[in-house]
């Protein structure tokens, strides 16, 4: 009987260890609040209200655009990000884009919100993984590694 209690306990702790290792699977996915749209005729025709690009960065498979826009509160802005739809042929490929802030607040306070866009309908099958960025408006580009 004091074998299978010790065998049973053995059974629980290894049970426990094995449930406690971190896996790839555990990896924390930052959720989109938009996704990017690839249209040229959009991307040609794209009028926005004023605004900043604060700070961009990428994180999994989103793009984080910190802005910076006059209005009432934000609370009713809206936004697109567009890609023009050509590749540039290099090592890796690049793509350009443009933001757009669809802002009718007639307020003159200033404030600065962070929004999101999923990159997935940007990613090459070039056996490369990443691709260049060239945001409109912001100074440096990003590299989109997938």
């Amino acid at each position: 009987m004091l074998q299978i209690k010790r065998l049973f306990f053995v059974l629980v702790v290894s049970l426990a260890f094995f449930n406690m290792t971190c896996e790839e699977d555990d990896v924390v996915k930052v959720n989109c609040d938009n996704t990017v749209v690839v249209s040229e005729n959009d991307f040609n025709n794209l009028e926005s209200a004023n605004f900043i690009i604060i700070d961009a960065e990428i994180e999994g498979d989103c793009l984080l655009l910190k802005i910076g826009a006059s209005g009432c509160d934000g609370s009713t802005w809206q936004y697109n990000l567009v890609d023009s739809g050509a590749i540039a042929e290099s090592l890796p490929e690049q793509r350009y884009l443009k933001f757009q802030l669809i802002n009718e607040e007639m307020c003159e306070a200033y404030f600065n919100k962070t929004v999101s866009f999923n990159l997935s309908p940007l990613k090459i099958d070039n056996g490369v993984g990443k691709v260049v960025l060239h945001i409109e408006g912001l100074e440096s580009s990003l590299t989109y590694t997938y």
